[in-house]
């Protein structure tokens, strides 16, 4: 039997399927190039405007349009970016500065959440679209950290992406309660990552024994996290640790989701044995920041690149009890990276914009922003001829686009 509608019930009414919204940028150059329109639909740059759709038109000047930047490494809980001068005593050695740290986290009036979120906040109006935030993990501490970076991350969900890093400043091994706040961290739902830091250097200082990376590898495959280990320690005491971590990235199956920031054994390599160490980075799958302190430090970004490595380019400490430097703008931590390796050719300059782009986007999992159809509609606008130009002059950033939203103009979130 076939059931049919009676003359009293009503028809269906059709579905008019609700055209789509656009968002045309006007008049703008595509990495200095000819002038032409960005058209964003759902977050993502097309080809053309779809047939019918509402168009929101934005005139773009003339200005040039470039992929927003990704920071791959950055301490928001230690800054001190808004407060009051904070007056810095000499110190040498980690353990010197995790001191200064307490002593600076201390004498703040602002709450740890308050100036991440200043900090974060700036980040975003010029232009940073993700970062990796860092923050500390110690008995000094708790997790008042993580938690205050967490809440401002929250609050600029859809500005900027962030992944969180439980790290342990002081140490997991000298520093008795902090491998206990580690799982309380990785389990707490608020972090990406847990990190580590020089587990043959600074942490195996103190009277206890024991196994940093080996803790820190078990809480990460627990618990599903990647890992992120500070690395300062130099020559073969820096490489022997860059080798034990490839080895257990590995054997835990974590390829991609480890990364060694700082890695200053592999800025002092060269030639067959750079490449050699690149060959073993890559094929574990552990990726590289650097954060463009000076010519010495700086990773072969380039090189390591041509190798397979992912490298991301970061800001590090803003105004922390380490250094007055630094203002969280990853246009000029570029135009750093530049000068700590006399970049002079365009190409040079060219390649220190991609490493914070699209080094730092490969290395937080995001496509890249590279302005083509179907990837992301994230771009800034700025004055300027061309990219090497604007790398060296740092123009004000006039426009921010996320997602094919304008969130921040003239230096100011909207």
């Amino acid at each position: 039997m076939v059931y049919q509608k009676g003359p009293s019930e009503p028809k269906e009414k059709p579905v008019t399927p609700t055209p789509p919204t656009a968002t045309l940028f006007h008049d703008v150059r595509p990495f200095g190039g000819p002038s032409g329109d960005l058209v964003s639909v759902d977050g993502v740059l097309v080809d053309r405007v779809p047939e019918g759709a509402a168009v929101e038109r934005v005139d773009g000047g003339g200005r040039l349009a470039l992929p927003t930047l990704v920071d791959a490494h950055i301490h928001p809980d230690k800054t001190s970016w808004g407060e009051p001068w904070y007056r810095r005593r000499p110190a040498e050695g980690i353990a010197e500065f995790v001191a200064g740290d307490v002593d600076l986290a201390r004498s703040l009036p602002t709450p740890v959440g308050e100036r991440a979120l200043r900090l974060m906040t700036h980040a975003a109006t010029r232009g940073t679209r993700a970062m990796r935030a860092h923050a500390d993990v110690a008995p000094a501490y708790g997790l008042s950290g993580v938690e205050g970076v967490a809440a401002a991350a929250a609050k600029l969900a859809g500005i900027v992406d962030v992944e969180l890093v439980a790290f342990p400043q002081h140490g997991v091994i000298r520093a008795p309660g902090a491998a206990e706040l580690l799982a309380e961290a990785a389990a707490s739902g608020l972090v990406s990552h847990i990190g580590g830091i020089d587990p043959t250097g600074f942490d195996a200082g103190g009277d206890r024994d024991g196994d940093q990376l080996g803790l820190v590898f078990a809480l990460a495959e627990k618990h599903g996290l990647g890992l992120d280990i500070h690395l300062h320690d130099r020559g073969e005491p820096g490489l022997a640790v860059i080798r034990d971590i490839a080895a257990r990235t590995r054997a835990a199956g974590l390829g991609g989701k480890v990364a060694v920031a700082h890695a200053f054994a592999v800025a002092g390599l060269s030639g067959r044995e750079l490449d050699e160490t690149a060959d073993l980075l890559a094929g574990a799958g552990v990726a590289l920041t650097t954060v463009a302190l000076g010519e010495t430090t700086i990773l072969p970004f380039r090189r390591l690149a041509e190798r397979g490595v992912t490298v991301g380019l970061g800001s590090d400490g803003v105004r922390d009890s380490w250094s007055p430097y630094g203002d969280g703008d990853m246009l000029h931590r570029a135009w750093l990276a530049g000068w700590a390796l006399d970049a002079r050719l365009d190409e040079e300059l060219e390649a220190c914009f991609a490493v914070a782009a699209d080094g730092g986007a490969a290395l937080l999992g995001l496509p890249a922003a590279d302005l083509r159809p179907g990837s992301p509609a994230d771009f800034m606008l700025v004055e300027g001829e061309c990219l090497p130009q604007v790398v060296v002059d740092q123009p004000r950033r006039d426009l921010v686009v996320r997602a094919g939203r304008v969130v921040a103009r003239d230096g100011r979130l909207v």
